[in-house]
């Protein structure tokens, strides 16, 4: 599975689970893959071009922003976002939290079709799917 880590989220987080998973996963932050200030729109379709990304983003904007929601549904990509709660919390437990719902990750995102989006929870185990 090639996973990218977005800007809202620290690249020692993408560091830490490419180090991890290396051999199984490719897991690269958005900043080392695109550089600096590339638009959600740009880095959207070209991921969307490749397929079979996952997209794990601290940045809700997405699912809310007319524009970049409809980029991100129309897309080959499967997007989990940080729960309001997870967002804000320490480093320390949003990897305790990704690496606890990994393979809810894994599983969902090879049962959905692309453009699908979940959201990671502070608690449970159980993804909520987006509208």
């Amino acid at each position: 599975m090639k996973v990218l880590i977005d800007e809202n989220l620290p690249p020692a987080l993408a560091k830490a689970l490419h180090a991890l998973f290396n051999g199984d996963h490719e897991v690269v932050h958005l900043r080392a893959r695109f550089g600096p200030g590339v638009s959600d729109r740009e880095w959207i379709e070209e991921l969307s071009a490749e397929g079979l990304w996952i997209v794990i983003s601290g940045d809700r904007r997405i699912t809310r922003n007319r524009v970049e929601y409809a980029a991100f549904r129309k897309s080959r990509l499967v997007g989990f976002f940080l729960s309001k709660g997870l967002y804000k919390a320490p480093l320390i437990k949003q990897m305790e939290r990704i690496l606890a719902l990994w393979g809810a990750i894994e599983a969902q995102s090879g049962l959905v079709a692309g453009g699908a989006m979940f959201l990671l929870p502070m608690k449970s185990t159980k993804l909520e799917q987006l509208k």
